[in-house]
């Protein structure tokens, strides 16, 4: 499936496609180049899950959690770009995390390619003219 993003004042519609879209995978695994909007997208599609935290990047902190206001399940956030070793990933107790059923959104997961499961969602996100497209299967 692609999704096709004009301008960031249809980030909500394609925020609400992609949810429509998501199924019963949870692990969404997000690639792009850096200022490819994954960290701006994965803030939308959260708010159209029914977050009403403020939601930021998780640069420094590898990890957010959240809770849907509107079904109440946790979300989780990942962003793995400063990881420089796995062993930092198996500190956080990623399986935790990536089989707990909760919806875990993956910002640069080529990082930790070989931990992801193998039913999780690469999604990739490119940027051409201002124009995101995000393409998924």
């Amino acid at each position: 499936m692609t999704i096709e993003i004009k301008d960031l004042e249809h980030i909500g519609d394609a925020a609400r496609e992609f949810v429509g879209a998501m199924g019963d995978a949870t692990v969404f695994a997000f690639y792009g180049k850096m200022g490819a909007g994954k960290t701006t997208f994965i803030k939308a599609v959260c708010e159209v899950l029914g977050v009403e935290d403020v939601i930021t990047s998780p640069t420094f902190a590898i990890v957010n959690e959240y809770r849907s206001a509107t079904t109440d399940e946790l979300i989780y956030h990942f962003d793995f770009y400063r990881i420089k070793k796995l062993e930092e990933v198996y500190d956080l107790g990623y399986e935790d995390y990536f089989y707990s059923g909760a919806v875990c959104f993956i910002e640069w997961p080529e990082l930790i390619e070989e931990l992801l499961p193998e039913d999780a969602v690469r999604v990739k996100i490119t940027e051409e003219e201002g124009k995101r497209t995000i393409s998924f299967s």
